[in-house]
């Protein structure tokens, strides 16, 4: 589907549907713009925290977050 084509749906609705098709663009719009990040994603934490690493790993570590649940 392209613009002209949905431009002639867009022609054909009666004028009280307008307002309608507005609220949905708007709709699809905001829907669309939660979906982007707003900032770019970092990973500052990385590497936070290495002082752990001989204390816990990664069975210990599921086995805490079951106990968690």
């Amino acid at each position: 589907m392209n613009i002209s084509e949905i431009n002639s749906k867009i022609n054909r609705l009666p004028g009280y549907a307008i307002p309608e098709l507005n609220d949905y663009i708007d709709f699809l719009l905001s829907k669309q713009e939660k979906r982007q990040p707003k900032q770019p994603l970092h990973f500052k934490w990385e590497g936070g925290l290495a002082a752990l690493k001989q204390e816990y790993n990664g069975v210990s570590l599921q086995k805490k977050a079951l106990e968690w649940r």
